[in-house]
């Protein structure tokens, strides 16, 4: 089954907003050759991420699914393709850029918002409370003081707190 375009819905200024971007400066230099997606290790692993793809629709336009998508997260910033690309697009860096682009349009992946309702409830990504802390001692470790105020402080501060 093949995805239908909607042309009405393709933004053909999404190449220039990213390549105005630090790091999404060579976007437009792809030529979709293939190399990033060849040797990438998380598009064996999972076909929703593949480089060739995200890029091309970053130059059709296609800024919302791009942006709304969960596929621009998976990227595990190996190096492989920044560094096999012919025409130096630093694909790492584009997919930071779309990331960012994402983030400022409202678009943020769900285990992102679970990080930030942890950091901002315990100070940390995990709960310490006094049974870890017990084990701590008898194995000779300091305890873990709650830390909340000022984690939940900057997390109000940020603006993430409305993410």
């Amino acid at each position: 089954m093949t995805d239908v375009i909607n042309v009405s819905e393709l933004d053909p200024r999404f190449k220039y907003e990213i390549a105005a971007q630090p790091g999404g400066e060579n976007i437009k230099a792809c030529f979709s050759c293939g190399t990033c997606s060849a040797g990438c290790p998380v598009r064996e692993i999972d076909e929703r991420y593949n480089p060739r793809r995200i890029i091309r629709m970053a130059l059709l336009g296609m800024k919302e699914q791009v942006l709304s998508s969960d596929f621009i997260w998976l990227c595990s910033t190996c190096y492989t393709c920044y560094e096999r690309c012919p025409q130096d697009v630093k694909l790492i860096e584009v997919m930071n850029v779309l990331k960012n682009m994402a983030v400022k349009a409202g678009y943020v992946p769900s285990v992102m918002k679970t990080q930030i309702k942890l950091l901002s409830d315990f100070g940390r990504l995990y709960e310490i409370d006094e049974f870890d802390n017990k084990k701590r001692e008898k194995i000779g470790l300091p305890r873990i003081q709650m830390q909340r105020e000022e984690i939940s402080g900057i997390i109000k501060l940020t603006g993430l707190d409305k993410l």
